[in-house]
């Protein structure tokens, strides 16, 4: 369903296990950007209702996902500390500005929403791996619920994609961004956090 054309290297499981105050961290943060993400979409497409109303549900969601994830680091004796660079993101967003440098705003739009789409879909997959691999059965649930959150978020970015992509081929430049995103998975899938 999600299209990703490398899946995560089984051995991230273990060091995510290992590793899960880093982890929880990591999922925080990626929550309180993805709601971010839907505010900055809201403030540059006032006028596309429809696309207002979901951002704005997509982004009451991710700050109870973030919420939940603060929850779970009070719980374990942790502290949310600070965030860090997510390499991953920052090759992801690089190529799609590459893409439409200097073109126009329509096309830079579709890479917004495409670039939506990819972290969700590549955070579902996360998911699903740490509800099905972890030991922690409290957090094997939990990864369960929001693994289904982020798959409904990921179809959603791609709906407005191709609903405002009008002229352009987004179907074509979905599989593209995923060969791409493909490529990245090679270089990072051994560090301790959600995407890296």
């Amino acid at each position: 369903m999600l299209g990703l054309k490398l899946p995560t290297d089984p051995r991230w499981v273990n060091i995510a296990e290992k590793n899960i105050e880093e982890i929880l961290i990591d999922h925080a943060f990626c929550e309180q950007k993805a709601a971010s993400n839907a505010i900055s979409l809201i403030i540059q497409y006032p006028h596309l209702t429809d696309l207002v109303q979901e951002m704005t549900a997509i982004c009451q969601e991710e700050m109870q996902h973030f919420s939940m994830v603060h929850d779970k680091l009070i719980e374990r004796g942790f502290k949310l500390g600070f965030d860090r660079k997510d390499s991953y993101v920052a090759d992801l967003a690089k190529y799609l500005k590459a893409e439409v440098s200097g073109g126009p705003r329509e096309s830079h739009f579709v890479n917004q929403l495409l670039f939506g789409a990819m972290i969700e879909a590549r955070s579902c997959e996360r998911f699903k791996i740490l509800s099905e691999e972890l030991k922690d059965l409290d957090l094997k649930v939990f990864y369960r619920d929001l693994m289904e959150s982020e798959a409904r978020h990921y179809t959603t970015f791609l709906h407005f994609a191709k609903k405002y992509g009008k002229g352009i081929d987004v179907d074509k430049r979905w599989k593209e961004f995923l060969e791409f995103e493909a490529s990245l998975m090679d270089k990072y899938g051994k560090s301790k956090s959600i995407h890296g």
